[in-house]
């Protein structure tokens, strides 16, 4: 999980110092639907436009009548979209991603690709690189991409891209044949790394690249004067989950959980930032019981306000990747309790640092945040301890990744 910065440096030199044109094709991007969504992808790819020339395609899953299906398909939330458009000051497009809802899993990638083939003639000559950002099925797609337009390609690997679709039969045979044809692998935790190397990608081949956290948003701040702002309670124990209101994100998991440690410690709170699907699910387990909140969506700042306010943060899912919302509970200064999946288990390597519980397991959970919530902490402690870096370190390693990626196609 390295490269080499010489040999990368000795490339720039040998195209005289000009800027890599970097095409970068994700299902990850903000757009003005959903502003607030994939806030990582946002941040590092603005901290990698400063060294790249970065042209982003977010495109659309679109099928007939999609535009009528807004209450079941994201399809339709999407239909309106325009085909180009500048989000948070990055230019960014929309094709239309053509797919099968439900069950056109097994044709998904060949599908994407000739959605894109339009646009081979306008990027001709004009990139050195694909960066595929999620492995199915834009990862397969861009090596095919690639091969028209004659560059390497990259493959960015998040979680629920290998965790959860990579277990799929269609996917998974795509990604088995197409994943090891790509120039290199960029995986957001070890255990993605990992995987990959188990679907064919040779090891060399693959290159670690954490996320970052911005240190102007997220640092230890003063919890009591952050929860006079929020209007919260100074003396209760708050608990804080932030992300999508998905089953498999653990809510309700948290839920019950929660139910269970509110008869133990009553003076305890929980609050829900976010929205998402389980919602619903949600309310009914919560009900309107006393000590629960259900914040809904807020803007990268206003987060941070409640990481503030929080005495712990929980993020119990089923799989992730290397979630951003744990880097930057820690670097606020707040212990966390999670689930040992995926890249979790990096970044919380001590009960200085919060604990770890196996997923599924509300009864463990509910023990977990009971000792937690017990143990008092210096914030600047768990933030010292919990610095994972920058996004401009993590966007410099990417760029790293990508000048090794245009190296080996040589």
């Amino acid at each position: 999980y390295s490269s080499s910065r010489a040999e990368n440096r000795k490339l720039m030199r040998d195209k005289d110092e000009k800027a890599v044109r970097v095409l970068i094709v994700t299902k990850l991007f903000p757009n003005r639907v959903k502003p607030l969504a994939s806030s990582f992808n946002r941040q590092q790819f603005a901290e990698l436009a400063k060294k790249c020339e970065v042209s982003v395609i977010a495109p659309r899953p679109w099928f007939p009548g999609a535009k009528f299906l807004k209450k079941w398909s994201d399809a339709g939330d999407l239909a309106d979209l325009p085909a180009r458009d500048v989000v948070h000051g990055q230019a960014v497009e929309h094709p239309r991603q053509l797919y099968i809802p439900k069950f056109g899993h097994g044709i998904a990638a060949p599908l994407t690709t000739g959605s894109l083939l339009h646009l081979v003639p306008r990027y001709r000559g004009k990139i050195d690189v694909i960066l595929a950002s999620w492995a199915f099925p834009h990862g397969p797609s861009c090596v095919h991409l690639g091969k028209l337009l004659g560059v390497p390609v990259a493959v960015k690997v998040h979680g629920s891209d290998i965790n959860v679709i990579a277990a799929m039969p269609g996917p998974r045979k795509s990604l088995r044949r197409w994943l090891p044809k790509a120039n290199r692998i960029v995986a957001v935790s070890r255990e993605l790394g990992l995987k990959c190397e188990k679907l064919g990608v040779a090891k060399d081949n693959v290159d670690l690249v954490y996320n970052g956290v911005d240190s102007s948003v997220f640092y230890p701040r003063d919890r009591a004067k952050a929860r006079t702002a929020l209007g919260l309670p100074s003396s209760k124990k708050i608990i804080l989950f932030v992300g999508w209101l998905l089953e498999t994100k653990g809510v309700l998991d948290l839920a019950n959980a929660f139910m269970a440690l509110q008869a133990k410690e009553p003076d305890a709170e929980l609050i829900f930032v976010g929205e998402g699907p389980a919602r619903q699910q949600l309310e009914g387990i919560v009900g309107n019981r006393p000590g629960v909140t259900l914040a809904g969506a807020q803007k990268l700042d206003a987060v941070a306000d409640w990481m503030a306010a929080c005495d712990l943060l929980c993020l119990p899912s089923w799989n992730e990747g290397t979630p951003n919302v744990v880097l930057e509970a820690l670097a606020s200064g707040r212990k966390v309790v999670a689930t040992s999946v995926g890249g979790i288990p990096d970044l919380i390597q001590s009960n200085e640092l919060g604990r770890l519980v196996p997923p599924k397991n509300p009864k463990k959970l509910s023990e977990a945040l009971l000792s937690t919530l017990a143990e008092p902490y210096e914030p600047n402690n768990v933030s010292t301890l919990g610095s994972r870096g920058s996004w401009a370190e993590s966007a410099e390693a990417l760029y790293q990744s990508l000048l090794k990626t245009i190296s080996q196609s040589k």
